[in-house]
């Protein structure tokens, strides 16, 4: 309901709107002549802190096989694309109230709501076919062979190797093979 159109019990009329007009003219006069209090900086810095206080730019994951991605931050924005894949990477670039942008693997970026998104890390292979090795060394025992494409989650990573998962399938992987790390990131 729009209290707007509200009137109070009675049918009373409640008198005040010259005063409130009056006031927001003498409000956006001191506006204009620079005369307004400014905000302290912690509090201009609160009102634009993203609000799940987790740090942006950031890696999840996609919670279901069917996530809706939105023009806009809400669900009267029409569908730009819809997402097939659970588990699949995306990185969180900008945050607005429970929706979240995100940009995929292949730089397509949109609106999702944040019930959507899992903090679980996982990766996409890129580029070509690669070895998973058993140990985190080049001339290691494969353990299982990825063509790209394929969706894996990440346990921890170093500067150069990413202990990882495929389809039950554990073993090593450069990070340099696949999409879901910042360069340097270890976890």
């Amino acid at each position: 309901m729009n209290m707007a159109l509200v009137r109070p019990a009675g049918g009373r009329r409640r008198y005040g709107r010259g005063l409130a007009a009056l006031l927001l003219i003498l409000g956006l006069a001191f506006a204009g002549l620079g005369l307004m209090p400014r905000l302290d900086s912690s509090l201009a810095m609160a009102a634009n802190a993203n609000p799940s206080g987790l740090p942006i730019p950031r890696f999840v994951s996609l919670r279901s096989n069917e996530v809706n991605l939105r023009t806009g931050p809400g669900l009267t924005y029409p569908i730009d694309w819809i997402y097939k894949r659970d588990g699949m990477p995306v990185e969180v670039i900008e945050e607005f109230d429970t929706w979240r942008k995100i940009r995929d693997w292949q730089g397509t970026e949109g609106w999702v709501h944040q019930s959507m998104l899992d903090g679980k890390r996982d990766f996409v292979i890129t580029g070509e076919r690669r070895t998973m090795r058993l140990a985190p060394e080049m001339d290691a025992r494969p353990a299982a062979r990825l063509e790209p494409g394929v969706v894996g989650q990440l346990f921890e990573c170093d500067a150069v190797w990413c202990r990882a998962e495929v389809q039950g399938y554990r073993g090593w992987l450069k990070r340099e093979w696949f999409w879901g790390t910042y360069p340097n990131e270890t976890f």
